[in-house]
């Protein structure tokens, strides 16, 4: 399974850009903490932090709607794929069901997918908007496992954030880190990750490899 931002896109500098003028526009704080902390909450979660925990002044649907129309312009001006990672997912597929748990709303996972021409390598797609807890609670991962007809503990996941290799690891899977060297997770996230390696998707085979080693 995989993550979609900081795994497959490069969109957590996007995310955090586009919140923060949200934040900035309407009246909110920005915390030193706040990047770290909206990394893996649903739409929900992190719509409702900006406008009851950050200040905001619009309402959690309106502060969605905003940044989820930002985020749709920028990716229509450019899709931030990884190097390498379009052509990791179609190479993993040939051998292994693939699944997606991503904190991304539906919305934008869709237009990611499409974009990328990778909607057809995934049997199973899933946004935290659409279970009840998002990362770190493992309800995704375990829904999409479920999705897939496996066991967790039979499936690995490719994650890059602190909450996202929490959720992993709470739901049983084998956990990859592949951390962003912007955003690098926590010991005690990284803890619980079977491999962990820094750096993106550019050498493609030398990242497979290392996948079937891990798993």
């Amino acid at each position: 399974m995989f993550d979609l931002d900081g795994v497959l896109i490069d969109s957590e500098p996007v995310w955090e850009q586009v919140r923060r003028q949200i934040v900035a526009d309407y009246g909110g704080h920005w915390d030193a903490d706040t990047q770290d902390r909206l990394m893996g909450m649903s739409t929900g979660e992190w719509s409702r932090y900006l406008s009851s925990g950050l200040g905001v002044r619009l309402s959690p649907p309106d502060v969605a709607a905003a940044v989820i129309a930002a985020m749709a312009s920028r990716y229509r001006e450019h899709l931030p794929l990884l190097p390498g990672a379009v052509d990791a997912v179609r190479r993993m597929a040939a051998r292994w069901p693939l699944g997606l748990a991503s904190s991304a709303p539906r919305s934008l996972i869709d237009t990611v997918l499409d974009a990328a021409a990778l909607r057809s390598l995934f049997a199973a797609v899933l946004s935290t908007e659409e279970v009840a807890r998002g990362k770190p609670a493992p309800d995704v991962y375990l829904s999409v496992a479920g999705q897939l007809g496996l066991p967790p503990t039979a499936c690995a996941a490719v994650e890059d954030s602190s909450n996202g290799l929490r959720s992993a690891a709470a739901a049983g899977l084998a956990v990859i880190a592949v951390p962003h060297p912007k955003y690098p997770p926590a010991p005690d996230a990284l803890a619980g990750a079977r491999c962990c390696r820094d750096g993106r998707f550019i050498r493609l085979a030398m990242l497979l490899d290392w996948i079937m080693r891990c798993v």
